[in-house]
């Protein structure tokens, strides 16, 4: 924790002197802010997957096409609340279908979750005719682009809350406790009497749940539904989850450090921007930072294991 608390420290130094202190300005903090809920959602859905030892890469895919129905349902007249329950309905029944080919078919869960991903961006453009759709409801655009008191994002305070309840679900409940052995070993959790299975459908549709979510919050942002939506986000929500010490091979990780790894990652991408940086150096910078976070991971694990061999 004290690493990320220092990496952090070194971004926002780093940015606010290259960018003549208008990386510190309030505009430019807000802006982190919003970004930050996007990508969160993403986190802690793909985090949770991630230490029970499976993985979502269906994620960006799923939001987006949740965020273009909400946009399109929204412009047919359908009400707002009909509208988010019956998108968050879709990403959940997206989610359930990734746990379906990895438990029934017996799919690994990187192939099936990009099968998924290619199935449901292939149907955003045939709904989205490949066209931006506006969304003009008055309380969707307020959640993604309204603040309290002028200064706090309304879609962070949806944030912070999902990462004190999902927080909170890992680190103090029996859930929590059963998603931690499941990752760490999943035969000795069956033998314990956990059920590994019931326990993927739950995560997987959770993600899905959380990926709508993180759709829809993007296009009310964005006043549109766009095709290429929250899939951008999707590797920076892994990306951050992994810097904050979620183990790629389950089991570890809490999500106090996964929200530090986003502080880290928003902070950084958006200092790029501030910097006038090429989207496409973005995308590499973004690269190298997951590659450095699974590198982090590695180490962290032949670590853990020399320490196991002493021991034994």
């Amino acid at each position: 924790m004290i690493t990320l608390l220092v990496l952090l420290v070194i971004v926002v130094v780093t940015f606010s002197i290259l960018s003549g202190g208008i990386y510190l300005k309030i505009a430019n903090i807000r802006s982190i802010l919003s970004l930050m809920a996007v990508t969160g959602l993403l986190t802690l859905g793909v985090g949770c997957l991630i230490i029970s030892g499976n993985i979502d890469l269906s994620t960006g895919a799923n939001g987006t096409l949740c965020g273009v129905l909400m946009a399109l349902f929204l412009r047919g007249g359908v009400p707002w609340p009909v509208t988010v329950i019956a998108c968050l309905v879709l990403g959940m029944l997206v989610g359930g279908f990734n746990a379906l080919l990895v438990n029934v078919v017996g799919f690994q869960p990187f192939i099936a979750t990009m099968a998924v991903a290619s199935v449901t961006q292939g149907l955003t453009y045939i709904f989205a005719g490949g066209q931006p759709t506006p969304v003009r409801d008055e309380i969707i655009t307020y959640v993604g682009t309204g603040r309290i008191f002028d200064v706090i994002p309304v879609s962070i305070l949806i944030l912070v809350a999902g990462f004190i309840i999902y927080g909170l679900m890992l680190s103090k409940s029996k859930f929590g406790r059963s998603i931690y052995m499941v990752g760490g070993n999943r035969q000795a959790a069956r033998l314990s009497g956990l059920h590994p299975v019931k326990m993927s459908y739950i995560l997987f549709i959770n993600c899905g749940m959380l990926s709508a979510l993180a759709g829809m919050l993007l296009a009310a942002r964005l006043k549109s539904g766009t095709v290429t939506g929250v899939a951008s986000s999707q590797f920076a929500g892994i990306t951050s989850a992994m810097l904050g010490g979620i183990s790629f091979g389950g089991g570890t990780g809490s999500f106090a450090g996964a929200f530090l790894g986003l502080l880290i990652i928003t902070g950084f991408n958006n200092g790029l921007t501030v910097l006038g940086v090429l989207s496409f150096w973005q995308t590499f910078a973004s690269g190298a930072l997951l590659i450095f976070a699974l590198t982090i991971d590695y180490l962290n694990e032949q670590r853990t294991l020399k320490k196991v061999a002493v021991g034994a």
